[in-house]
């Protein structure tokens, strides 16, 4: 008895063989640009050569569902998904506030805290409107914003300048090491004295804080980054005759970006706390001079509405440097997991 020819088809009455082939010319004529209607499972995206499903392959390839073996989502479908997950944060976010503002409006009507020292949420929150409508607490704004702005700057650039400097030479590295690792520690509320004698309870001893506070986070941070420049890519660079500053350019600026801007962004944090501790210590012009003033005057919801305006400026001084991190970083993998995510 002689085989059978496989190139000539099933043979008669192999319903599976048959079925197999059948899906497998629909797929070619699909991809081909075949006018036949084809059923709705196979309307998804053109298969390649290297994903065509042989005849014992299943109906739908992995072209189709995607590497996980689920059928991968369209572009309304995930943005509707992003949009569900996003309010989703928002509002668990928000019940997380609504919480801790439940908490705190509890403590002083329970009498777990003498409600003269610790006044109910409700308050403080109306006095936080109440000082809305009042100019010296706006010039106190400015006066915390200018201090923050102004150390961020000069603290960002110090730092950036010497991190790729240092970075870029191994022996600046070793030779900087020991001073970096001795002075970081050193917390920056420790110079109020030197800033005081120095520069008496002017804007320039909160500047000394926030510089020295801030400059710390960017420096650490660009020396990772450069430190983490693909070596293979540098000798790459090399070969082809790049200078010294088209490597820095090219090469290791846009693997320090991403370290940079982190350390901006604790940097943005860190120089806002110092600017509030300056004021409220030495006395300089601002939110925290405000505050020292309320809690000596005895007025406590006051004091309690400028640290709820102190939070508050916190927070969109985080939105705004995070939409500008997003903003620089949407080609990096970090900005776009995020957004993905």
């Amino acid at each position: 008895m002689t085989e059978r020819d496989p190139s000539n088809g099933p043979a008669p009455h192999d319903d599976e063989a048959v079925e197999r082939q059948r899906q497998a010319r629909d797929l070619h004529r699909l991809e081909t640009g075949g006018g036949e209607a084809f059923p709705a499972g196979y309307r998804v995206a053109g298969l390649d050569e290297s994903t065509r499903p042989d005849p014992g392959a299943p109906a739908v390839s992995t072209a189709q569902r995607g590497a996980t073996g689920r059928k991968t989502s369209t572009g309304p479908a995930r943005a509707s998904r992003q949009k569900r997950r996003t309010w989703t944060n928002r509002a668990l976010g928000a019940l997380g506030m609504l919480l801790f503002l439940g908490i705190w409006e509890l403590l002083p009507l329970l009498g777990v805290v003498d409600a003269r020292f610790l006044p109910p949420a409700s308050a403080a929150i109306a006095g936080l409107f109440e000082n809305f409508a009042d100019p010296v607490f706006w010039v106190a704004v400015w006066d915390t914003i200018r201090a923050w702005f102004i150390g961020m700057v000069i603290a960002v650039v110090s730092a950036a300048i010497l991190g790729f400097i240092i970075g870029s030479s191994a022996f600046l590295r070793k030779f900087t090491n020991s001073t970096i690792e001795f002075l970081r520690p050193v917390p920056s509320v420790a110079l109020i004295p030197l800033a005081v004698l120095i520069f008496g309870v002017g804007i320039e001893s909160a500047l000394l804080l926030i510089v020295y506070a801030s400059f710390w986070q960017v420096l650490i941070q660009v020396l990772y980054g450069v430190a983490d420049v693909d070596s293979v890519a540098m000798d790459t660079a090399k070969s082809y005759g790049l200078g010294m500053f088209s490597r820095v350019r090219y090469v290791i600026f846009p693997t320090a970006l991403p370290y940079l801007m982190t350390g901006i962004r604790l940097a943005a944090a860190v120089a806002l706390i110092l600017a509030i501790t300056a004021q409220l210590i030495i006395g300089s012009p601002g939110l925290g001079a405000e505050i020292a003033r309320a809690q000596s005057g005895g007025a406590y919801v006051s004091m309690y509405a400028l640290v709820l305006a102190t939070g508050l400026l916190g927070v969109i001084i985080n939105m705004v440097v995070r939409a500008v991190e997003r903003r620089i970083l949407s080609w990096h993998i970090s900005v776009r997991s995020e957004v993905n995510a």
